[in-house]
């Protein structure tokens, strides 16, 4: 999966920064690599995830608005690689505890 972050950057818009995220000059309206990922697997089928894995050159956790999508499918494993292929492990729960979800909205 690593490898395949890796490939991932090499069709990403980011003129300003070195990951697969989708950028604008209003920063807010940007799209990390993790929420452009799971957009895009969104579009084509997909519903559930094992893991995210984030390759950078240091390990970086994913950003606060990620992770709350994340939680969106699960506490899967995500994986903060570095390009040397050293990595941490956390949940999303470790990530984000306290997380707001679904079980909070009235049905």
């Amino acid at each position: 999966m690593a490898h395949e972050s890796h490939k991932a950057k090499e069709f990403s818009y980011c003129p300003y920064s070195m990951s697969c995220y989708v950028e604008n000059t209003c920063f807010s309206l940007g799209l990390c690599a993790e929420r452009t990922a799971i957009n895009k697997a969104m579009s084509e089928g997909y519903q559930k995830f094992k893991a995210i894995f984030d390759l950078e050159d240091r390990v970086i956790a994913p950003c606060g608005a990620c992770r709350q999508v994340m939680r969106e499918f699960g506490d899967m494993p995500v994986f903060m690689t570095k390009v040397d292929g050293s990595y941490t492990t956390m949940t999303l729960e470790e990530l984000l505890p306290l997380a707001w979800g679904t079980e909070y909205l009235k049905k």
